[in-house]
C-alpha cells in the first residue's frame, strides 16, 4: 500500500544542490507510487504548490529584524503550521533535508509527539558545526567536537563576527536540545567520508547510512564531441577553491577556463583578472537551464577544486551524465566519485601547480577526455542511478518501520527542469 511521505526543506525553490535533491526525491517517490506532501517556508521565489497554505512565514536573511533573529532560533509559526498539517493529513514518514534556518528545530517535537518516524538526509555538517561547514576563517576546524558549540563564538567562525557567531552558537544548542540528533530516527549521509566524520564528532554510528546522490542519465544525451575549455560551475567562494583555480589557470595561459556562478569571491576574482591581466579566465556569472547544459556539453572537462569538506557534489554526477570527466580535489567525499586517470583526476586541495598540469593535459588530450567522460557516464548509469537510489531508500525507511512497496518493473525517466543558483548561506 502506498505511503504518505512528508518531504521537508526550508526552501521550496532550487537554490543549490540540497534543494534540487529535495525536489528530485519527491519526484522519485511519486514515480514509485508514493504520496508526497512538501513542507517548507513561504518565500517569494517558491515554486507553486497547493500545499503552500501550510507553509509558515519565511525568515528574512537579507535584512533581518528582531523577529527574524528569533525565528532563526525557534520558529513558533513553523511548529504551529506543521501541527495543522498533521491534523489534516495522515503522514507515514517525515523525510527532512535542510530544515534549520527557516523551519528550525521547532518542528522536531511536533513530529515526535505525532509518533511519525523521521529520516534526514544530511547535506552538510550542521549536526556538529554551528556554521555547517567545519571551516573557520578559511581553514578546516573541528573545535566544536563534543558539542562544544561555544567554540564558534570564541573563534568568530561566522564571517568573523562575534554577534553572528554567538547567534549560530545559541541556535546550535537550542537545536540540539530540541532533538536534532535524538528526535531523528535515522540519518542518511551522502558520502562515506561524511558518515565517518559525523560519527567521529559524536553522532551515533548505528543511526547513519550512506546513500550517495544520483544522476538521471535517462533524460540526458551524452556528449561525444571534444570540448573547447575547462569549466567550473558552482558557488564562487574561497572554500570552493576558485582562487586556487585562478592561480592554476594563470600558470597555463593557453588554456581557456570558464567560471560559472556567483558568490562572495566574485569581486576578488574580477580584480585579480584585471590587475594581473589574466586573459584566459572568464567569469560568466550565474547560468541555469539550457544555457548551463550547453556550457557543460561544450567543456573538455569540469573542475571541482574544493578546499572544504564537500560531501557528494552534484556537479560531478551532472558532469558525468553529460560524459564530461572531472578534475576534483582530494578532500571530503570527492575522491569517492572520481576514479583517478579513469574518469578524471584528483589533486591535493590548494595545489595550484598540480591542478595546472591537469588543466594542461586535458587541453592537449581532448579525444582522451571524451573517453574518460564516457567512463564517468557509465559509472553513473551503473552506481549512481535513480533505481538503485530508490532501493537504498526503501532499506533505510524499513529501518524506521516504514515498508514501501517494491519498485515497478519499468518507469519513465525522471525529468526536473528547475533553475539552480548558489546554495543558501544562512545570513546570521
Amino acid at each position: 500500500m502506498p505511503k504518505t511521505v512528508l518531504n521537508v526543506s526550508q526552501n521550496y525553490f532550487v537554490r543549490g544542490g540540497s534543494d534540487r535533491y529535495f525536489f528530485v526525491l519527491g519526484e522519485l517517490l511519486e514515480r514509485h507510487g508514493q504520496r508526497v506532501i512538501p513542507f517548507s517556508s513561504q518565500q517569494a521565489r517558491n515554486e507553486p504548490t497547493p500545499w503552500s497554505r501550510y507553509f509558515p512565514p519565511g525568515v528574512d536573511f537579507d535584512s533581518p529584524g528582531p523577529l527574524d533573529l528569533a525565528r532563526y532560533i525557534y520558529s513558533r509559526s513553523a511548529a504551529r503550521c506543521l501541527r495543522r498539517l498533521l491534523t489534516d493529513e495522515p503522514i507515514d514518514l517525515a523525510h527532512l533535508h535542510i530544515y534549520y534556518g527557516q523551519l528550525t528545530g521547532a518542528i522536531l517535537p511536533v513530529l515526535r509527539e505525532a509518533g511519525i518516524p523521521v529520516v534526514q538526509t544530511v547535506h552538510d555538517f550542521k549536526l556538529v558545526c554551528p556554521v555547517y561547514s567545519l571551516m573557520s576563517h578559511g581553514a578546516i576546524c573541528e573545535a566544536c567536537q563534543g558539542h562544544r558549540f561555544w567554540q564558534a563564538t570564541a573563534r568568530r567562525c561566522n564571517r568573523g563576527s562575534v554577534a553572528r557567531s554567538a547567534l549560530s552558537t545559541v541556535e546550535s544548542y537550542v537545536s540540539r536540545w530540541l532533538g536534532n540528533v535524538d528526535a531523528v530516527d535515522h540519518f542518511i549521509s551522502v558520502s562515506e567520508f561524511q558518515r565517518h566524520k559525523l560519527i567521529e564528532l559524536g553522532v551515533p554510528g548505528e543511526k547513519i547510512t550512506t546513500i550517495h546522490n544520483f544522476g538521471d542519465t535517462a533524460s540526458i544525451r551524452p556528449e561525444t564531441k571534444p570540448g573547447d575549455y575547462l569549466l567550473y560551475f558552482g558557488r564562487i567562494e574561497r572554500l570552493k577553491g576558485v582562487l586556487t583555480l585562478v592561480d592554476a589557470a594563470k600558470l597555463v595561459p593557453h588554456v581557456r577556463v570558464l567560471l560559472v556562478g556567483r558568490g562572495e569571491a566574485t569581486a576578488e576574482i574580477e580584480r585579480r583578472i584585471a590587475d594581473e591581466q589574466i586573459t584566459n579566465v572568464e567569469l560568466l556569472g550565474f547560468q541555469s537551464g539550457a544555457a548551463l547544459e550547453e556550457l557543460i556539453r561544450g567543456s573538455i572537462a569540469t573542475i571541482v577544486p574544493s578546499e572544504g569538506y564537500d560531501n557528494c557534489p552534484m556537479a560531478i554526477l551532472e558532469s558525468y551524465s553529460y560524459a564530461r570527466p572531472v578534475i576534483g580535489a582530494r578532500i571530503g567525499g570527492i575522491p569517492e566519485l572520481i576514479d583517478h586517470e579513469v574518469d578524471g583526476f584528483v589533486f591535493a586541495p590548494g595545489d595550484a601547480e598540480t591542478l595546472a598540469r591537469h588543466l594542461d593535459w586535458f587541453n592537449a588530450h581532448r579525444a582522451e577526455a571524451v573517453e574518460m567522460g564516457l567512463c564517468g557516464r557509465r559509472r553513473v548509469e551503473r552506481d549512481f542511478n535513480a533505481e538503485t537510489h530508490f532501493a537504498q531508500l526503501r532499506d533505510v525507511y524499513a529501518k524506521v518501520g516504514v515498508k514501501l512497496p517494491p519498485p515497478a518493473p519499468t518507469s519513465a525517466p525522471l525529468v526536473l527542469d528547475l533553475p539552480i543558483s548558489e546554495p543558501l548561506s544562512v545570513a546570521t
